[in-house]
């Protein structure tokens, strides 16, 4: 695929990004993009390499040497073509997707791998800018009708799916707008709504209904929906946060950072929302958490104004390079160092946190921290023992938890009599993505537990495939990497 011998003419080329002073400044995304023959000549790179591990990589299994060729050829229609057969949202996983299809890359062995992620997020915007991006109603009705709790990328992709096979859905979002953490998690300066917004009018065109501001189990119960729908997919997502058990963890300035997040979305929205008024504005800020969370906990509290913004990472810190243990293709536990990062935080790893100190009134104003190090013995997993004499007082305003997720909420489960794992995911397969309900579906994080967009989205479009199947006997519907069918 691509030039025969173009991954041996052609570097690997990168967006570059607008310089830290100016792109601080607002919540508006900053990427450039290349020009139309750079891409060419990254398609380019994609090699005739006999088995391209990237589709093991990718959890949708895009037909990515497909796409890349017709970008060298400069068919963009016909690579848009390829990549909504197997992805629904592009525009969304070509922003925010870690990429592991990148690091199986087969040139990836001893040269920068292709640059897919790039690549797929130019083919949507151009097919967005030419108008092939348009609503794919269905030519009939099923008379089934599908609930489809959760607008997140998971419930998104099910209903997407669903509606193309004829059935009527109905999305139901406790938040004001549809998007879920796309809307609500993710800041405006990795990806802008205006991009979530413009995907929906396109699903609002094909006829799937949202209904927003309704929180199922509390405004309706989920046995209401099973009575009015033939079929409930459950795509709420993994929303129980993880604390930090330490003494003084209830301290005024300790924030959650999905309390964080959420509250400056909705300030860069114009939307109103309630509590506190949560601001990093004037504030030492420290990040408890390594993640992509902690990563845009620290580009929200430069933008919003804090003085000094410090990263702690209990892990040790990773090497530029592949580690022992993580051979090709697999996904390497590498240091990776994002924008948000190079904005003017602090990184300090191997550092665990070991109290919150107050004043009189309860307000935080520092923490102490101790190295650790962990104890690595065969066949068992690595140990944390902390270090003697290393304990360190952090004079801090603000603390946010990054902590992830330990599973989903339980009200829907509970009136459905669910089965639960002990992490309160809902038990479900991948053979079938059936709960032990009849009729009563789980994708994305509320069956898997946290995890990426691109399994969101993979876990939905499977999940619809079994759902019409349950529905209808038999289903034209794509499982991972098929690429859709026909429609009906």
């Amino acid at each position: 695929m691509g030039k025969i011998t173009g991954f041996m003419e052609f570097d690997r080329k990168d967006e570059t990004y607008a310089p830290v002073k100016q792109r601080i400044k607002n919540y508006k995304e900053f990427t450039k993009p290349l020009k139309e023959s750079e891409l060419k000549n990254q398609g380019a790179r994609c090699m005739d390499c006999g088995i391209p591990f990237c589709h093991s990589g990718c959890p949708l299994g895009n037909l990515i040497p497909d796409f890349n060729d017709a970008v060298y050829k400069g068919k963009w229609e016909k690579a848009a073509e390829i990549l909504h057969s197997t992805n629904n949202f592009p525009e969304f996983t070509g922003r925010l997707c870690p990429a592991p299809c990148e690091e199986a890359c087969v040139l990836g062995i001893n040269e920068p791998p292709v640059s897919i992620e790039n690549i797929e997020k130019n083919i949507v915007e151009t097919a967005f800018k030419n108008g092939w991006v348009k609503p794919e109603a269905p030519m009939n009705r099923t008379g089934k009708k599908v609930a489809v709790v959760g607008s997140g990328p998971a419930g998104l992709a099910a209903a997407q799916q669903l509606n193309r096979a004829g059935h009527t859905i109905t999305v139901f979002e406790r938040d004001e707008k549809p998007g879920g953490l796309l809307r609500y998690g993710i800041p405006d300066f990795k990806m802008e709504k205006s991009v979530i917004d413009r995907r929906l009018k396109i699903m609002e065109k094909e006829g799937i209904a949202f209904k927003t501001g309704v929180h199922v189990g509390v405004d309706i119960t989920a046995t209401e929906l099973q009575q009015e729908f033939d079929s409930i997919v459950l795509c709420g997502g993994a929303t129980v946060r993880r604390n930090l058990p330490v003494p003084g963890a209830d301290a005024k300035g300790v924030v959650q950072a999905m309390d964080f997040l959420p509250q400056n979305n909705r300030k860069v929205d114009g939307i109103p929302f309630t509590g506190e008024d949560i601001s990093a504005k004037g504030k030492k800020v420290i990040v408890i958490g390594g993640g992509d969370t902690g990563s845009d906990c620290i580009g929200t509290s430069i933008r919003q104004g804090a003085t000094s913004v410090t990263n702690f990472e209990i892990m040790p810190k990773g090497t530029p390079d592949r580690p022992e243990g993580q051979p090709w293709p697999f996904w390497p536990m590498r240091l990776r160092t994002s924008s948000s990062h190079k904005e003017g935080a602090e990184r300090v790893f191997s550092i665990s946190t070991k109290r919150f100190n107050t004043d009189k009134d309860g307000n935080l104003t520092s923490l102490v921290t101790v190295e650790v190090e962990w104890i690595k013995q065969p066949g068992q997993r690595p140990m944390l023992k902390e270090v003697e004499g290393t304990e360190k007082e952090w004079d801090c305003d603000l603390v946010l938890l990054a902590l992830g997720f330990t599973g989903s909420e339980t009200t829907v489960a509970d009136q459905l009599n669910l089965e639960m794992d002990s992490r309160t995911n809902i038990k479900a397969s991948v053979a079938d993505y059936k709960t032990n309900v009849p009729g009563v579906f789980v994708a994305g994080d509320q069956r898997r537990g946290q995890s990426l967009i691109v399994w969101a989205i993979s876990e939905g479009r499977q999940a619809a495939h079994y759902v019409d199947t349950y529905l209808m006997g038999k289903s034209d519907l794509p499982l991972k990497g098929e690429g859709d069918l026909p429609r009906v």
